[in-house]
């Protein structure tokens, strides 16, 4: 029996319950473009798949409705897989496991995959609903959205004909958005020579985990704390009180993801294991005093552990730990048009040791402004290359410029109104979304998105709220039912 059968509207939470099935990892979308497919084939439905793998499925327009403006439904095929470090989960064949937890739907242990797996169950509810008297209805399905919006930024302009498009790919019921920020990444890579490790030395493995974490861009302005600043912190105030040398540092998992978890590995003479015991539970106490409110689940490890046989030598350890001091993280300018819309950010997002002696550091840049990212991305740079780091910028993508004159934004304010009884709060969004891309592309398109509620996006404390879901099909099939002729 479907777990999620006694929700409702049924159909969409129904295919969102066979969509957790499918591995849908970025760049890893086969099974999931199959299944859209094979969809489209059960149902007589027109589709096509491009070069990079964007699926198209084309509901023809209902007798009578020919007139009507082609409405574009747009969501992506992938998502963000994280998990606890201690569940096993492998994410090339195991199914996402969702629970109802009172007035939620979640996965507990893993990402939940409603960004954007709600989108796509409702465009196949849509797509399927033989009841629903609307004008010709393309559904979009990109790819790799979350590691490059990659989809997106191949789409042909003559993949699809329709000129207004509904993205289906935010997280805040009640807010329609019109606008997006722009981003890329900036990448440094810091190369060192290894020294033999003493077999005089002992070593302790420090985690630090149970942090938040979340989107980098809807997340970045709520205070959670960076597990590879606060690693770094760490280290840094060892290494200036004890003679320590550093075998490995790792932390975080994905470039639009806060990182919630840091390891690192660090050498020294016996006789300082109780020294640094202390040392670190007294960072911790500090730590928890100046984080405690949003971090309340923060807890900081030391173990022993085997020795390792090499460790950076001691200018490249000074180095590392210099740049990830020196480079930013989180907000650094809120927009003076719009109210609590962050401007300008960046996000640490994760460091990586490597087997040929090369350290990776992937951070991302966000702003509504090309000039302000392009900023952002500069100072990252600077640091990365003070500490003698070569560094590359991601091509990124553009932003989404808001229309308050947008057709498709008063068509959905009207429904909403009428539907819920009050006024949809109207705004642009920190975050990225594939708007921007296909707002440079398609000439004349016009454009909005909304969605229902999604907590927690890119960790394993996503969840989406179950009454928001009826409001999302709600309004959405009420807006494809309203729009206007050609």
């Amino acid at each position: 029996m479907s777990l999620l059968a006694e929700l409702n509207p049924a159909p969409i939470w129904r295919f969102f319950e066979e969509i957790c099935k499918i591995p849908r990892l970025s760049k890893n979308e086969e099974k999931i473009r199959k299944y859209l497919l094979g969809f489209a084939k059960k149902h007589n439905l027109e589709s096509k798949e491009d070069s990079v793998g964007n699926i198209l499925i084309v509901r023809p327009a209902s007798p009578g409705m020919e007139n009507r403006k082609t409405v574009v439904l747009q969501s992506h095929m992938d998502m963000v897989g994280e998990k606890n470090s201690d569940y096993h989960h492998n994410w090339s064949s195991d199914p996402i496991k969702p629970v109802i937890e009172g007035e939620w739907v979640t996965a507990k242990v893993t990402t939940l995959g409603a960004d954007d797996g709600i989108g796509i169950a409702a465009q196949l509810a849509i797509l399927a609903d033989k009841t629903l008297k609307a004008g010709r209805i393309e559904a979009l399905f990109t790819v790799d959205e979350e590691t490059g919006m990659t989809g997106a930024t191949n789409l042909n302009p003559g993949f699809f004909t329709g000129r207004i498009l509904l993205n289906l790919d935010s997280e805040d019921e009640g807010i329609l958005f019109i606008g997006c920020a722009g981003g890329m990444d900036t990448v440094g890579t810091l190369k060192y020579d290894p020294v033999k490790v003493s077999r005089e030395l002992s070593a302790f493995e420090i985690s630090i985990n149970g942090l938040h974490g979340g989107h980098s861009g809807d997340e970045i302005h709520k205070g959670y704390a960076n597990a590879i600043k606060l690693m770094n912190r760490l280290l840094r105030t060892l290494s200036n009180q004890f003679e320590i040398s550093l075998s490995r540092f790792d932390g975080g998992n994905l470039r639009n993801a806060i990182p919630r978890e840091a390891f690192a590995e660090i050498l020294f003479d016996e006789s300082l294991a109780d020294q640094i015991r202390r040392t670190v539970d007294n960072i911790q106490t500090d730590m928890s005093a100046e984080f405690g409110v949003v971090e309340k689940e923060m807890k900081i490890t030391i173990k022993v552990v085997a020795r390792p046989s090499l460790s950076l030598d001691k200018q490249a350890q000074t180095r590392l730990l210099d740049a990830i001091t020196c480079c930013p993280h989180g907000v650094i300018a809120w927009s003076a048009e719009m109210e609590d819309l962050v401007e300008t950010s960046t996000n640490l997002a994760s460091i990586r040791f490597s087997d040929n002696n090369t350290i990776k550091i992937v951070t991302t840049q966000r702003s509504s402004l090309a000039s302000a990212k392009a900023d952002a991305a500069a100072t990252v740079a600077s640091c990365l290359k003070l500490a003698g780091a070569g560094v590359a910028h991601s091509d990124g993508y553009p932003g989404w410029k808001p229309s308050l004159r947008s057709e498709i934004l008063r068509i959905t304010r009207e429904s909403y109104t009428r539907l819920f009884g009050k006024e949809p709060m109207v705004r642009a969004i920190h975050a990225g979304l594939e708007c921007g891309l296909i707002y440079e592309k398609f000439d004349g398109i016009d454009m909005i998105s909304f969605g229902p509620t999604i907590r927690g996006a890119h960790t394993p404390e996503e969840k989406i709220e179950i009454k928001t879901v009826h409001m999302f099909w709600d309004l959405l099939t009420d807006v494809i039912r309203n729009i206007p002729e050609a």
